[in-house]
């Protein structure tokens, strides 16, 4: 069990807390006026917990605001997105559950840090 590893990406960093055969538990903090690429996961499914900052989150066609203390189920092959308008960071706790949980399970769809392959 592999567990606090810290990985700085340009929207902001993560860190694992937590992971095991078929879970993972991530603390991820965006700073603010960034967001993540449009995406989906055809592995995985997550759970988003917001601990600090509000949220703007794209569920497929849905625009939903998220505030602390509120979470969301993103389904496998489910389009998602979280962007911070905020101006202090967006931190939340992502949980997967999966049989394949590495980063390499990303089909990214907009991504402003030109990551699209």
């Amino acid at each position: 069990m592999r567990n606090m590893e810290n990985e700085k990406r340009p929207w902001g960093e993560y860190t694992v807390l937590k992971s095991g055969e078929e879970f993972k538990v991530k603390s991820i903090i965006v700073n603010p006026a960034q967001k993540l690429s449009l995406q989906l996961h055809h592995k995985r499914a997550e759970y988003w917990i917001i601990v600090r900052g509000q949220a703007l989150m794209t569920l497929d066609e849905k625009e939903i605001h998220l505030k602390k203390n509120e979470s969301i189920y993103i389904p496998k092959d489910t389009k998602h997105r979280i962007e911070n308008q905020g101006t202090i960071p967006l931190e939340f706790i992502e949980v997967q559950t999966g049989d394949y949980l590495e980063e390499d399970d990303i089909e990214r769809f907009d991504d402003i840090y030109g990551r699209i392959k």
